[in-house]
């Protein structure tokens, strides 16, 4: 498969030498000059990327690396950083005191990559995580993703002003366009098909910026040679094309997940539609003219909606329709799906129906994200994907949520049993969360993987990345990360990561309170890193990783308040439940609270801040803190998708979950001295009335963390810890 060789737009040898360069300045400062950077594609020879390190003779350089692309060069110094000076790099935060002198290498290395892509990023998270992101934001994202090896990636900032000139060419006119796209915070629904109009509409500077962001991701992610992925016609029409072209052949979708059609049941023109290519290939010749193109284009007809008819033929005809829009602007086009559908709705898509969406294209010219192939890979039962070359993804997180969580076995794994699989079409590895900054560790693995051609020893790599992370050997720390290895980060057989614990959830006589992992090990783990605190209390991520395990050990504890809360009630108990429900809402969430406000990591205020730097008045501030509340939360009007996108910050648990438990509670109480009986929907209908009090409760909340961590971690573990 002659799958993207050399790229019209990414930046030459030099140009790509220089971008590295450049980023180990910005990581390293001045002693980056100790570090000889180059970049040669003669090394991979055509192939995957490959990258060499070794120390030339004399004191001037300790290290040089060489790699085929920027990326591979970048990937090579991150390699000598981690394992030769014992650097870590996350999303949490960086550790990087360098030895001096650098350590010099007795032998020259040699790494190759097992296949020609190291993809990233979700669709979902460009609204989860990147909304609010500024060009500073972005650029650490990008320095991390080169750095990682990622070497495909989508760039979708800036689509909607793009896709509104197209609109107007056509004749739709301004308020047309408004009720079609979303609020900023629910951008990638509407994207796919699923949502319009919701907490919108766009105004004209959310355009302006982010055409301005989009140049300059584009720019950087192409100078250290990755390949941009842009947005493609997927089908989907705002409602006033049916109006300036009355003939066409469009169709209503139905609902999408909880919302009506106030917001969801888009239109979906018929493939054989001429419109459908004179839509499609005007979009992607206008975005192309603005950012130049790499080829490779992102579509999805079909996310979480059934097609129209399971009728092979029709199928075939749909991806064909889509793939012809591509060529029409690009003869050169490459198709990237995300296989999410085919697994999300497998009655719909059987064998029969997938061969048939995948075959409308030519072979080798469409790359399908198998997007849950840690839990559940869509390769195995569709011979791997019928000839078209895949990527083996690790999803990992929904929603963006707080919650320790990971599937190592499963990933240490998982990619090598597909490049063994018989006929294997697999062409790399994929990290698609649904939304970042959560589990670092996890995604040091994964991408540690993708450029591995084994599995690794697990407890004794975590044991490893403990001392990088903190920047020293501490027993306590790795007996710590041991622990959390086999317990949190070891579910097995298929597993979501969703948080479902009752402390973000609308409170309920049936809530759910199972655990893939004995509890015990958070407890002791939480145990261990306390008292390696005296030590490791200077490094931020230790301090990070102390509220991540004080967060998730105490959301262990609500669940036992809970059940004690429930058992009191159910058993007509009133002191009990007094004392339990007491204990929660006066202390356990309060406290919980004051954690997670002595991390600028775990802010509420720091989301909502950022919504509101994007503004360029007030009420636009006002539009976008209120997308940037209700996403969290409400996720619609009216709960529609309730809690999906929960989050464990500072402010968010005192004003809004622990509002909630406190009126179950007080409701349970009033039950028991009254008589009557508790009635979920009654509840439900109050409890609303305090959920949306919070999105419109006008508080602004802090975006600098107040506390120490240390002492309010010791004052919870005093407390609580069983």
């Amino acid at each position: 498969l002659l799958l993207l060789a050399a790229t019209a737009t990414r930046a030459g040898d030099a140009g790509q030498e220089e971008a590295v360069r450049a980023l180990a300045r910005r990581l390293l400062g001045p002693r980056a000059a100790a570090v000889s950077l180059s970049v040669d594609p003669a090394l991979a020879a055509g192939g995957p990327d490959i990258y060499r390190l070794w120390s030339p003779p004399g004191a001037a350089v300790a290290v040089a690396v060489t790699g085929s692309s920027g990326v591979a060069a970048a990937t090579g110094l991150y390699r000598y950083l981690r394992d030769f000076c014992g650097c870590h790099l996350s999303w949490s935060g960086a550790q990087l005191r360098l030895p001096d002198p650098l350590p010099r290498l007795q032998a020259e290395i040699r790494a190759a990559a097992p296949g020609r892509y190291r993809y990233y990023q979700n669709v979902c998270a460009q609204s989860y995580s990147f909304v609010w992101w500024d060009w500073a934001r972005w650029e650490r994202e990008i320095d991390w993703m080169a750095l990682s090896g990622i070497n495909l990636a989508p760039a979708f900032a800036g689509q909607e002003a793009v896709w509104q000139r197209v609109y107007r060419n056509l004749g739709l006119n301004q308020s047309e366009i408004d009720k079609y796209f979303t609020g900023p915070g629910f951008l990638a629904w509407n994207r796919m098909g699923n949502l319009r109009r919701w907490a919108g509409p766009l105004p004209p500077t959310w355009h302006l910026k982010q055409l301005y962001l989009q140049y300059r991701i584009v720019e950087r992610m192409r100078s250290l040679g990755m390949t941009t992925v842009l947005p493609a016609f997927a089908g989907h029409v705002p409602q006033g094309i049916l109006r300036v072209f009355p003939r066409v052949n469009a169709t209503r979708l139905g609902r999408w997940s909880h919302f009506d059609c106030t917001y969801s049941c888009i239109y979906l023109l018929d493939p054989e539609d001429p419109m459908f290519q004179v839509i499609g290939t005007l979009f992607l010749k206008e975005l192309i003219k603005e950012f130049g193109t790499d080829h490779v284009y992102s579509a999805d007809t079909f996310n979480e909606m059934t097609p129209l008819s399971s009728d092979p033929a029709y199928l075939s005809r749909v991806s064909n329709a889509v793939f012809s829009s591509m060529t029409g602007a690009d003869p050169k086009a490459l198709w990237l799906m995300q296989g999410w559908l085919f697994q999300h709705q497998p009655d719909f898509w059987q064998p029969a129906q997938v061969r048939a969406l995948l075959h409308g294209v030519p072979l080798g010219r469409m790359i399908v994200l198998d997007l849950f192939a840690e839990s559940k890979p869509v390769y195995q039962w569709t011979e791997s994907f019928y000839g078209q070359p895949f990527i083996w993804c690790m999803l990992h997180n929904f929603g963006g949520n707080h919650g320790l969580f990971g599937t190592v076995e499963a990933i240490n794994h998982g990619p090598f049993a597909a490049r063994r699989f018989p006929n294997s079409t697999m062409v790399g590895t994929g990290l698609v969360p649904e939304g970042i900054e959560q589990n670092d560790m996890v995604y040091e693995l994964m991408n540690e993987l993708g450029w591995r051609q084994e599995p690794l020893d697990l407890p004794s790599w975590v044991t490893r990345y403990a001392e990088r992370r903190y920047g020293a050997a501490n027993a306590a720390a790795a007996g710590a990360w041991r622990l959390l290895l086999r317990s949190v980060y070891n579910c097995t057989g298929v597993c979501v990561n969703h948080n479902r614990s009752p402390l973000v959830r609308r409170p309920s006589l049936h809530m759910d309170t199972e655990l893939w992992y004995n509890a015990s090990d958070v407890y002791e783990a939480w145990r261990l890193l306390l008292s390696a605190g005296a030590e490791l209390g200077s490094s931020p991520t230790f301090l990070y990783d102390l509220v991540d395990v004080t967060r998730q050990a105490a959301q262990q504890l609500v669940s036992d308040y809970y059940l004690s809360v429930r058992q009191a009630f159910q058993s007509h108990a009133l002191p009990e439940l007094l004392t339990a429900g007491g204990v929660l809402v006066y202390d356990l969430l309060p406290e919980l609270d004051n954690l997670l406000s002595s991390h600028s990591l775990f802010l509420l205020g720091r989301w909502l801040e950022s919504a509101r730097a994007m503004a360029t008045s007030d009420r636009e501030a006002e539009q976008y803190e209120l997308n940037a509340r209700n996403q969290v939360t409400l996720w619609g009007p009216s709960g529609n998708i309730l809690d999906y996108a929960n989050k464990q910050l500072g402010g968010l648990v005192l004003d809004y979950y622990t509002v909630r438990w406190s009126l179950f509670i007080s409701v349970l109480v009033e039950s028991l001295n009254s008589g009557r009986p508790f009635h979920q929907d009654q509840f439900n209908q109050a409890v609303f009335q305090v959920e949306r009090g919070f999105i419109y409760n006008k508080k602004r909340y802090p975006a600098v963390p107040a506390g120490d961590t240390m002492e309010i971690s010791r004052k919870l573990f005093l407390k609580y810890y069983p």
